[in-house]
């Protein structure tokens, strides 16, 4: 298995991935807007996203995307795991944790002074493969999330709790 950084011509297999990804968090596939916001995470620099292909083929078997951050009290960088996802074929055979390995190496060279993940609290399998990988839990803050309406989105006022467990906004238009 190599692991790759995606490029541009990698969204015509990422999409499809990404939706399935985003479907597991009862969220509506949207291919289009999905691939629309992959690429300009890609063009713009705006995330890493890294592929894990089989060593003879172009199959994408998962990925993880990372976002970059920042830490006022270590004045340094910090990288966000914000999404990870494995193909059901491809599950059981380490590859989401040769795609963490990848991006614990990434945050190391960019002298990144730690690697952030959030899990659903339901998460049994993730929770132990991040631990298992090194990552301990928050004891010290607590996280909060302040929902920011628009014209035709999510209602600050109800957020209903999604197949996984993830408060999801209630949608209210017009």
């Amino acid at each position: 298995m190599r692991i790759v950084q995606a490029t541009l011509e990698h969204l015509d297999q990422l999409t499809p991935l990404f939706v399935k990804y985003r479907e597991l968090f009862d969220q509506l596939p949207y291919p289009e807007t999905s691939r629309k916001f992959l690429e300009k995470r890609i063009s713009r620099k705006e995330s890493v996203i890294y592929l894990a292909m089989p060593d003879d083929e172009d199959k994408i078997l998962g990925f993880c995307q990372l976002y970059p951050s920042f830490s006022s009290l270590s004045l340094k960088r910090v990288w966000i795991l914000n999404d990870i996802y494995v193909s059901e074929d491809a599950r059981r055979q380490l590859v989401a944790d040769r795609l963490i390995q990848t991006a614990k190496q990434m945050a190391k060279e960019t002298n990144a002074v730690r690697l952030r993940v959030a899990s659903s609290i339901d998460n049994v399998v993730g929770h132990k493969l991040y631990e298992s990988i090194g990552f301990v839990e928050d004891t010290e803050f607590k996280n909060f999330v302040l929902p920011i309406e628009s014209n035709c989105g999510p209602s600050p006022q109800r957020f209903d709790k999604g197949r996984r467990g993830n408060p999801q906004p209630a949608q209210r238009c017009g």
